[in-house]
């Protein structure tokens, strides 16, 4: 039994951000069923290949991104353009305990599936909208991407090589993380106002934009940005406020050290072989070693190339530094 065992989800969100927050739900226990289009069903079903394959190994017609994003839900396919699909929804709604959706704004009105409509049937109902820039403002009518919300969020400013280096310039992440961090969010709005319902016996109304989720997310960098008018840069796989705090390549491959603070580099000088480093009056201090990043960086980059990574892995680990390799998926 999961923690949400008992409560109802419908499910009218398709792509990823909305169907990630469901299937969050489903695998706290919540019983999902998920409204596809008739004849095509969710968009991702055909976003491969890689295709899923049958019992005998043959590939099928849906794509695994489908898969990643819809497990433990049952599905059905409703056309709510028309009277019978809408009342099939409003029947649906009626008892459920959460629905989600990522239409355009305002789009659900025109078929009576709006959270004011749909609130007059079940006043306990926590109704939660997902777009690219919320229900109002001037972009509040077009589509929200995930990779065009990092760049106008800052994430790709902020990821990537810096400029002037091979390689170098604004890089979206490897997973659609805005579309998945909207999704999480989604998820917290979404517990939070069913046990606010435990006490005022209502639903919530529960606005969720992917803009919103992405400036929420930046973090310390935001704040950084608050602090000092100024934008943070890229630095690659190394951090703002922390050195070394990168990857590196061994002989053989790649491996990462995150050294948290002065103590850590001492143990960490200690068990590479350079325990001068520790006492150098360039990095004794995180704060020199981030005025001095580059000479570092090139003295640790040179050292490292002499053995495996597992070995360099092993030895700093050992010295309680945090450090790992970096694998494929």
């Amino acid at each position: 039994m999961g923690a949400l065992t008992g409560i109802r989800v419908l499910d009218l969100s398709r792509v990823l951000a909305g169907p990630w927050c469901s299937q969050v739900l489903a695998d706290l226990g919540a019983d999902v069923v998920k409204v596809e289009r008739v004849g095509r069903g969710d968009d991702t079903r055909a976003w491969g290949p890689p295709y899923m394959k049958d019992a005998q190994g043959n590939e099928t017609q849906e794509a695994s991104y489908y898969q990643s994003t819809n497990r433990n839900k049952r599905s059905v396919a409703i056309d709510i353009a028309t009277k019978k699909g809408q009342e099939v929804i409003r029947a649906l709604a009626a008892e459920s305990d959460v629905l989600i959706e990522n239409f355009k704004a305002g789009s659900l009105k025109k078929y009576g599936l709006d959270y004011e409509s749909i609130s007059k049937l079940n006043p306990r109902l926590v109704y939660c909208s997902i777009t690219g820039f919320g229900q109002t403002g001037p972009r509040a009518q077009e589509p929200g991407y995930d990779f065009i919300i990092q760049g106008m969020g800052g994430l790709m400013s902020i990821t990537g090589e810096r400029d002037g280096v091979p390689g170098g310039g604004p890089q979206k992440v490897g997973v659609a993380v805005t579309d998945v961090m909207t999704g999480l969010y989604s998820v917290i709005a979404i517990q939070a106002a069913l046990l606010a319902r435990e006490k005022t016996g209502r639903g919530q109304y529960c606005d969720m934009a992917l803009l919103d989720v992405q400036l929420a997310a930046l973090g310390n960098q935001s704040q950084s940005y608050l602090s000092t008018g100024v934008s943070p840069g890229r630095y690659g796989n190394a951090h703002a406020n922390i050195v070394p705090y990168n990857s590196f390549h061994a002989s053989d491959k790649d491996f990462i050290i995150a050294c948290g603070n002065d103590s850590q580099f001492s143990s960490l000088c200690d068990a590479i072989g350079l325990p001068e480093l520790s006492t150098d009056p360039r990095f004794s201090k995180n704060e020199n070693r981030i005025r001095n990043r580059d000479a570092i960086t090139q003295i640790l980059s040179d050292h490292f190339k002499r053995d495996a990574a597992e070995v360099w892995v092993e030895k700093i680990s050992k010295a309680k530094v945090d450090s790992g390799v970096i694998n494929d998926i």
